[in-house]
């Protein structure tokens, strides 16, 4: 339920409730657009449902917190208020299976460890070599490891407790960050700009077109010119490379 004593802002009026209700309708699609759009990325046991509640929670926050005086649109606001509270529901139900996550850590050693030996991004066959895998195994263990993603880069990214992530638009106004937490947010993304720079051509035009242009993985495999379930394999592997780079960070 919205406060009553909620912060003035360009959403509200004489009309009170009323006004907000009609905020509420109005984004709705937005919340549901977001929950589809993570539901891909996600296992088959997260409910469509759970993740849309979250995020009308999380739209409910924006209407009550959203100043006019920020200097940002409302509906990039409420996106990562709405993407945050969606994140934190995954987080609470830990949805992630153990076997995902051993087989990502597997894989994130193993690339660390070709990145070492070999200087440069290792191929798909040397890091099937290094897991001891035929290349097909290791493509099929990619499509398997699906689940993990979106986790990997919240984590990757350094989210903040609103779930913006490393590509996304930062809120301007942010003076209440704290100077060193400023200070290596920024040296986390200049890391993380440079080892994206590294990976396969490919792969840095597939982030692209998941994470700056918010392409889901049908639309990126009909540029790419393979198959959405290729699309899949690429994006886990792109994951884990960039994981194994910024180990330090």
């Amino acid at each position: 339920m919205i406060a009553a004593n909620a912060p003035a802002s360009a959403v509200y009026n004489r009309q009170g409730r009323q006004d907000r209700n009609d905020w509420l309708r109005q984004y709705a699609p937005l919340v549901k657009r977001i929950a589809h759009h993570m539901l891909a990325k996600l296992p088959a046991n997260v409910e469509l449902d759970d993740l849309v509640q979250a995020g009308m929670i999380g739209l409910v926050d924006a209407i009550q917190r959203y100043e006019e005086c920020q200097g940002t649109q409302f509906e990039t606001y409420a996106n990562q208020r709405i993407r945050g509270a969606m994140l934190d529901e995954l987080r609470a139900n830990d949805w992630l299976p153990r076997s995902v996550r051993k087989t990502q850590r597997q894989l994130e050693n193993a690339l660390h460890r070709l990145e070492q030996k070999l200087g440069r991004a290792p191929t798909e066959t040397e890091i099937a070599k290094e897991l001891g895998m035929k290349l097909s195994e290791y493509q099929e263990l990619l499509g398997e490891a699906k689940g993990g993603q979106l986790v990997y880069f919240d984590e990757l990214g350094g989210h903040d407790e609103d779930g913006a992530g490393y590509l996304d638009r930062h809120l301007p106004g942010s003076a209440d960050q704290e100077p060193g937490a400023r200070l290596e947010e920024r040296r986390f993304k200049e890391a993380l700009v440079a080892a994206i720079g590294t990976l396969p051509e490919r792969e840095q035009m597939l982030m692209s077109l998941y994470y700056e242009q918010d392409l889901n993985f049908r639309e990126i495999a009909a540029v790419l010119g393979v198959t959405e379930s290729r699309v899949c394999q690429l994006h886990t592997q792109s994951v884990a490379r960039l994981r194994a780079k910024l180990k330090g960070h």
